[in-house]
C-alpha cells in the first residue's frame, strides 16, 4: 500500500478529520460532572421559571374554561390530552419551588379548566375528544361527522389529571361532583367498548393520535389489533385514580368497583404482556383469526389442535415496556429483570442522552426528524425519560435514577444554553435537538427530577 500523500491531499484529509472531530465534540453530551450539573440546573431553573405563565390560556370559543397549552408555535391555543396532564405535574413543581400562595391559587383554575373543558365535551356515551381548540365543532357536530366507536379518544389520563388536582386540594373533589358521571362514562367506555374480550386488554381503534405516534406496535397496524402496553398501563392508573376520586366524593361502592377493575386489568397485563424470556413487557397482537368450531359432518381445518392462546407478543423493544413499572403493576422480581436486562443494556435502552424510545437494534430504528407523525423510533423524549426515571425511583433503583435524571438535566440545560429554548425531541447519542424549537410541555418535568436530585420535596403525578 502506498502511504505517500501529496501535500495538498494530506492537508485536505487532516482538515476533514479535524472538522469531523470538532463536529463530534460539539454534538456530544456534556460530561456528567458536578460542575456541569450545577451549571445546567441553574440554566433550566432560570429559564423555566420565567416561562411559566406562557402556558396559560383564557377561555375562547369552544374552550369554556381557562387551560394549559404545551407551548411553541405548533401548540399555541389547543388543549391536548396527556400533554396538559403532564404539564400540570411539572407546573406544580415549579410553583412549589418558586411560586407564592397566590401563584398556586391562580394556576388552579387553569389546571381544573383542562379537565372541565374535556368533560364539557363528554356525555353519557363516554366519548371525549383527544384535542379541543377554540374553533372545534360542537360535540353534536363531532358525533355526526365521525363514528367515535371506531376512532381513538382522549387517552386514559383524564381521571389521573383530575385526581392529581384533587390530591393537591387535600382531597376536595367537589368541583368535580357535577361532572363525575361524565368522567365515569369516559372510563367505562374504555372498559366496555375498547377492550378485547378474550384477553381483557384494551386496544387502540387505529393509529390516529395515540401519543407515541409511530410506535411500531400500533403504527400502520390493522384496526383493533394493538393491545398496547402503553394504553393498558395508563388505563390501570386511570382506574386507580377513579378509586381515589370516588372515595373523596363518598362513593364507596363505585370505588370498590373500580378497584376490582384495576385488579383484573393488572392481572391481564401480567398474564399477556410480560415476557419471561426477555424480562420485559411488550404490547400484544390481537389480530388473530377466530377459532372455528369443529364441523362434525366432515373435516375442519385445525380441528386437531386449535390455538389455545389469545394474543401474540410483539417483541419490539419499545420504551413503553417500562410503564407497568411506573404503574406499579410489576413485581419486585419483574422490575429487577427489566432494569438489569433491559434498562442497563446499551444496545436496548441505555442511551447517552437518556432512554432510547426504540432500541437501536430494531430494524425500525430511525432518528430522522419528522412531524405528523413525530418520531418515536429511537429519539429521546423527556416524558419517556421521566416515566422511566419515576419507575426506577419507585422500585428503589436510585443509582440508575440519578444517572437518568442527570442526563436529562444536561440535555435540556445545554439546549437552553445554545438555543434559548427547548425542542420536542432529541438525538439519543449526541443530544442534538431535532424538531420544534420552543416546545415546553413535559420537558418541564426536569424540574421534578432536579428537586429529587437535590433532596427536596418532589411533586409526583397521581
Amino acid at each position: 500500500m502506498n502511504t505517500t500523500l501529496k501535500p495538498f491531499k494530506r492537508i485536505f484529509i487532516c482538515t476533514a478529520l479535524t472538522l469531523s472531530a470538532c463536529l463530534s465534540l460539539a454534538g456530544a453530551m456534556p460530561e456528567r460532572t458536578a460542575a456541569n450539573l450545577e451549571k445546567y440546573k441553574k440554566i433550566c431553573r432560570d429559564s423555566i421559571s420565567t416561562n411559566l405563565k406562557k402556558m396559560y390560556r383564557e377561555p375562547a370559543g369552544s374552550l369554556r374554561y381557562p387551560f394549559i397549552v404545551p407551548g411553541s408555535a405548533a401548540y399555541l391555543n389547543d388543549l391536548w390530552d396527556w400533554d396538559s396532564w403532564l404539564t400540570s405535574v411539572a407546573l406544580r413543581q415549579i410553583l412549589q419551588d418558586y411560586g407564592s400562595k397566590a401563584d398556586r391559587k391562580e394556576a388552579l383554575k387553569y389546571e381544573q379548566g383542562c379537565v372541565l373543558n374535556s368533560l364539557s365535551y363528554g356525555g353519557f356515551d363516554g366519548y371525549v375528544p383527544i384535542l379541543i381548540s377554540a374553533s372545534s365543532p360542537s360535540r353534536d357536530e363531532m358525533l355526526r361527522s365521525r363514528n367515535t366507536y371506531k376512532n381513538n379518544m382522549h387517552k386514559p389520563c383524564l381521571a389521573q389529571h383530575a385526581a392529581f388536582i384533587v390530591r393537591n386540594m387535600d382531597g376536595d373533589a367537589e368541583w368535580l361532583r357535577e361532572d363525575f358521571a361524565k368522567l365515569a362514562a369516559f372510563v367505562n367506555r374504555y372498559m366496555t367498548f375498547h377492550r378485547h374480550k378474550a384477553t381483557g386488554l384494551l386496544y387502540w381503534e387505529n393509529d390516529e393520535m395515540i401519543g407515541v405516534d409511530n410506535d411500531p406496535s400500533t403504527f400502520y397496524r390493522p384496526e383493533e389489533s394493538s393491545g398496547s402496553v402503553f394504553l393498558n398501563a395508563l388505563m390501570y392508573r386511570e382506574l386507580k385514580a377513579m378509586v381515589y376520586i370516588s372515595e373523596c366524593l363518598g362513593m364507596t361502592s363505585a370505588a370498590a368497583d373500580y378497584e376490582g377493575m384495576a385488579r383484573e386489568l393488572a392481572e391481564a397485563i401480567n398474564r399477556h404482556c410480560w415476557d419471561p424470556r426477555d424480562g420485559f413487557y411488550y404490547s400484544v397482537d390481537l389480530n388473530l383469526l377466530p377459532v372455528q368450531k369443529p364441523d362434525h359432518s366432515g373435516f375442519t381445518l385445525h380441528q386437531g389442535a386449535p390455538r389455545d392462546y389469545d394474543c401474540l407478543l410483539q417483541r419490539f423493544s419499545v420504551w413503553s415496556g417500562f410503564l407497568p413499572m411506573w404503574a406499579g403493576i410489576a413485581t419486585e422480581e419483574q422490575a429487577r429483570e427489566i432494569v438489569e436486562r433491559n434498562y442497563r443494556n446499551d444496545k436496548l435502552f441505555h442511551a447517552p442522552a437518556g432512554v432510547y424510545t426504540l432500541s437501536p437494534t430494531e430494524k425500525m430504528y430511525n432518528i430522522k426528524a419528522s412531524g405528523n407523525p413525530s418520531s418515536w423510533l429511537g429519539p429521546i423524549w423527556t416524558c419517556a425519560n421521566y416515566f422511566v426515571w419515576r419507575s426506577l425511583v419507585d422500585y428503589g433503583y436510585e443509582d440508575e435514577a440519578r444517572e437518568l435524571a442527570e442526563k436529562t438535566v444536561l440535555l435540556l440545560g445545554r439546549d437552553y444554553e445554545r438555543f434559548g429554548a427547548l425542542h420536542e425531541y432529541y438525538d439519543p447519542v449526541s443530544g442534538e435537538p431535532m424538531l420544534n424549537r420552543g416546545f415546553q410541555n413535559w420537558n418541564f418535568l426536569v424540574m421534578n427530577m432536579m428537586a429529587w436530585l437535590d433532596g427536596k420535596p418532589c411533586v409526583k403525578e397521581f
